[in-house]
């Protein structure tokens, strides 16, 4: 009977390990995760500063030196043939 209590304790305490080894890597997997996700944050703030500061010496420098606007060039339309003639 001792050898029956013995192996329910084994098992018993394998299923333990298994679910705290289990519970270890849910947490890292979750902490890593969470670490990414934070660092993708700081890198998308980062870059949106970037790009809205770009933007603004964009909008100052068009404001000191404004290009001239493109004259647009005259459109040739093809000789229409009359609305009733038939071709």
């Amino acid at each position: 009977m001792a050898d029956g209590n013995q192996s329910i304790m084994e098992k018993a305490e394998a299923r333990f390990m298994d679910k705290q080894k289990k519970t270890a890597e849910r947490s890292k997997a979750t902490s890593d995760y969470v670490s990414e996700a934070r660092a993708r944050e700081i890198k998308t703030a980062r870059l949106r500063e970037l790009r809205l500061a770009k933007e603004e010496a964009d909008r100052v420098a068009e404001a000191l030196n404004p290009t001239p606007k493109k004259k647009r060039a005259a459109v040739k339309k093809a000789a229409a043939a009359p609305k009733g003639a038939k071709s």
